[in-house]
Parts: structure tokens; C-alpha cells; sequence
């Protein structure tokens, strides 16, 4: 009889590395680009909310279509370094340039727009660059369920941590730094400081990780992996449900900053209630996902109890919200607490889609199907940037006029902040019920038991 394999342990230096990679200081960036850099546009360099939100739609949508490009071309990347880890030696120093480039103001006039088009693209593109990989790699290093999901926690915390950093304090920080090196514009010193962070987690990354758990580089056409992959109608739920989590995590902090300035008309709230919010993504991620994943077994339970429980708060912030600040405060942080562990909860449907397409047609398609998802959470990203603004322009929306917006302007807001996510989780919920997996779960874990035994016996 074989000698039984050991149980996969915890490989520490790598859950680090990988939490802090996408996760880290590369996620702060996002924060305060997320939170603040609509803003910038329209407040401070002084583009139209429409040019804005057009700005948008157009880079998010191509980055969006970028995705299933970069999961092909990792799929298919060979060299002495592997097959995803390389991309991790140049993506972070693309991000402190692109990063950077954001908050210059060329001052081209009309030629601010294709500009500010050109960086965003580029940022997109080299968030993609990393991203694709960086779920990539999870699946090729780790085969237990229990330990990816655990690196996937510790990848929440960093993300709950760094939009709470990022979103709570961008503008504490800029205004540190602008004082603190004699600028008028922070934000560039500070970007350059977070894209040099980044750049020693994702070197981290690419010197410990290990490609351990995939077939050697297909030379069939990507075609034929793409085909045996979207033949599986069963998987286009995930899509669905990557879509709506990107999108209702999105407007959480997209709207936040609009929220405060302009349907309360307090501005001197927005730090209060950026760091409510941002205090619960971190609840969120680092206490609450672990103690629904325990009490509730599966994380399509766990995000099941999560969109019913925070759909509940935002109906009452929708109608009662304005009435008192402190209540605003405590409801919101109770919502954003209940609701921002889906956007990580979603990411374990990644990991699924790849095994049961290892268990249906035998290939290894981490960076197709990593590509796949973000593509659905890039269209979301898409959404939740343009449709805000793309709304308050048709309404008559005037950038600064605090305290002035007509009454449909205030409806917009109130319902971008509250009542979109209500809806987004509804689509959840329905596309969770047709989950192909679960009915397949016992057979595909014999073969990842099989698949990591295989392994190790050639390691050793």
C-alpha cells in the first residue's frame, strides 16, 4: 500500500507575499483613486461630470476587455522565471508610474480629457497585468481548499485595511505630504512613496511562489481552451455574481464622497463618515468573513447571509439616512460591515470555476479563467465609476455648489449610495441558486487529492 501524503501546510512566507501584493499598498492606490480621483476631475483640474464619467466608461470598459487578453497570454507565458511569476518583476513599477501620472495636471485645456484617458487606461492595464497573475498563482501553489481560503482572508484583511487607510485619510495624507516636501499637490509624492511599497511585496511574491500545480505550457491554440471552457453554460452565473459584487463594493465608496458633500451638504463630515465606512470594510474582512465562513460552512452560504442582512440596513439608511448623523454613522458602518466581505467572498468561486474545469475537461486554465473573472469585476468597476456621474450630469448635477442641488440630484445620490446595492445582491442571490459545483464537490476534491499527491511524489 502507498504511503498516504502528508496534509499541505501553510506555506506563511507565500499567504504574506500574496496578501500583500494585489492586496497591499497597490489596493491603497485604488482606495484614493477609487474615493477621490472623480473629484480631482471635476473639482480640481475642472472637467465636465459627463467628460468625466465618459472618461470612465471608456477606460474601465477597455480594461474590462483587456482581462480574457492577459489570462491568455499568462496561460500561455513560458520562461525559466514560470509562468505567472514573471509579471510580477515589471507590474509594479508601471504602477508608480501610471499611479503618479494620475494627479499631474498637464493643464492641455480640452487636452486634459485624452490625458487623463490615456493614464487611467494605462493604470487599468497594469492593475490587469498583476491581477491575472496574482489569482493565477493562488491555485498553482496551494491545492487545499481550507488554506486557499485562508490566504484569501488574509488578502481581505489587506484589502479591507488599505481602503480604510486609503479611502478614510487620502486627504490627510496628501495634505501630510504637500506640507511635508513643499508642494501644492500632495497626491504625486504620496503615490510615488505607495509604488515603491508595492514593488517589494510583489518582488516577494515572485521570489517565493510556485507553480507547482499545473500541466506544462499547452501548445494547442488558445482558442481550444477558451471554447472548452464557455461551452460550460452552468459557469455564466459566476459572471453574474463577480459582476454585481464588484459593482455594489464599487458604488460603496464611489458615491460615499458625493453622499456627504452634497446630498447632506456637509463636506466637513466627509473624513467622519469615509472612516465609518472604511472601519467596516475592515470589520468586514478581518472578523466577520472568518465567523460567517465558520458558522455558515460555504461561502455561497456565507454571502447568501451577508447580502439578506446588509440588503436590510441599506433600506432603512435609504428612507431614514438623513435624519441624524450619528444613526447615519452607526447603520452604515453596521451595512458596510455585513456587505463588503462579498467582494471577497466571490474570489472562492474563482478557484471552483478552475477546479471544475480541471474535473470536467483535464486542463489547467487559471489564467483564462482568473481573466474571466476579471473581466466581470472590471465591467463592474465600470459601472460603478460612470454610472454616478453619468446620472448626476443628466440631472443637472453642479460640480462644488454645496447645499444647491436640485432635488432629482439628491434622489440620485441617496439611491447610488443605498438603494443600488439592494439590487445588485437580489441578482446575487439568484445566480447563486444554480451554483454547479456543489453537486460535483466530493469527485472534484478525490481528484485534487489525487492531483497533490501526483505532485509531491515528483517533488520528492
Amino acid at each position: 500500500m502507498a504511503n498516504k501524503q502528508p496534509e499541505e501546510k501553510m506555506d506563511r512566507k507565500f499567504a504574506f507575499f500574496h496578501a500583500s501584493s494585489v492586496n497591499g499598498t497597490a489596493m491603497m492606490i485604488a482606495a484614493i483613486i477609487g474615493s477621490y480621483f472623480s473629484v480631482y476631475l471635476t473639482d480640481s483640474v475642472g472637467l465636465a461630470a459627463t467628460s468625466v464619467s465618459a472618461l470612465m466608461f471608456i477606460a474601465t470598459l477597455w480594461d474590462a476587455i483587456n482581462d480574457p487578453m492577459m489570462g491568455i497570454i499568462a496561460d500561455r507565458t513560458n520562461t525559466k522565471w514560470g509562468r505567472y511569476r514573471p509579471y510580477f518583476i515589471f507590474a509594479p513599477i508601471l504602477l508608480t508610474f501610471f499611479g503618479t501620472m494620475l494627479w499631474i495636471n498637464p493643464n492641455l485645456g480640452s487636452g486634459n480629457f485624452w490625458y487623463y484617458l490615456t493614464m487611467y487606461i494605462g493604470y487599468g492595464m497594469t492593475v490587469t497585468m498583476y491581477t491575472m497573475p496574482q489569482m493565477s498563482i493562488l491555485p498553482a501553489h496551494v491545492k487545499s481548499d481550507s488554506i486557499r481560503n485562508k490566504i484569501i482572508t488574509f488578502g481581505a484583511a489587506g484589502t479591507a485595511l488599505m481602503f480604510t487607510i486609503g479611502s478614510s485619510f487620502g486627504q490627510n495624507l496628501e495634505k501630510f505630504f504637500a506640507n511635508l516636501f513643499g508642494v501644492q499637490n500632495g497626491w504625486v509624492p504620496l503615490m510615488i512613496l505607495l509604488g515603491l511599497l508595492s514593488c517589494v511585496s510583489f518582488w516577494g511574491l515572485f521570489a517565493i511562489g510556485k507553480e507547482k500545480y499545473i500541466e506544462p505550457t499547452p501548445d494547442r491554440p488558445f482558442r481550444d481552451d477558451l471554447k472548452r471552457i464557455l461551452k460550460h453554460k452552468e459557469l455564466s452565473p459566476y459572471i453574474l455574481v463577480w459582476m454585481m459584487a464588484s459593482l455594489g463594493y464599487g458604488l460603496m465608496f464611489a458615491t460615499s464622497v458625493y453622499y456627504v458633500m452634497y446630498y447632506l451638504a456637509r463636506p466637513d463630515l466627509i473624513s467622519t463618515y469615509m472612516l465609518a465606512v472604511s472601519l467596516g470594510a475592515l470589520v468586514s474582512m478581518v472578523v466577520l468573513m472568518g465567523i460567517f465562513l465558520k458558522v455558515f460552512k460555504t461561502a455561497q452560504h456565507a454571502l447568501t447571509a451577508s447580502v439578506i442582512s446588509s440588503s436590510i440596513c441599506y433600506v432603512i439608511l435609504f428612507f431614514f439616512g438623513k435624519g441624524n448623523f450619528t444613526f447615519l454613522l452607526v447603520v452604515t458602518f453596521i451595512a458596510t460591515a455585513l456587505a463588503s466581505m462579498q467582494n471577497a467572498l466571490v474570489n472562492v468561486l474563482v478557484n471552483d470555476a478552475i477546479d471544475y474545469i480541471q474535473f470536467t475537461e483535464g486542463i489547467s486554465a487559471n489564467g483564462v479563467i482568473s481573466s474571466i473573472k476579471g473581466f466581470a469585476q472590471k465591467f463592474g468597476n465600470t459601472v460603478s465609476n460612470s454610472l454616478p456621474l453619468f446620472f448626476l450630469g443628466l440631472v443637472g448635477y453642479v460640480a462644488g455648489a454645496v447645499g444647491q442641488q436640485n432635488e432629482t440630484t439628491l434622489f440620485v445620490l441617496n439611491f447610488m449610495r443605498f438603494g443600488a446595492p439592494v439590487i445588485t445582491g437580489i441578482i446575487m442571490l439568484i445566480c447563486l441558486r444554480f451554483n454547479p459545483v456543489e453537486k460535483h464537490r466530493e469527485d472534484i476534491n478525490t481528484m485534487k487529492s489525487m492531483i497533490r499527491d501526483h505532485s509531491e511524489e515528483n517533488h520528492n
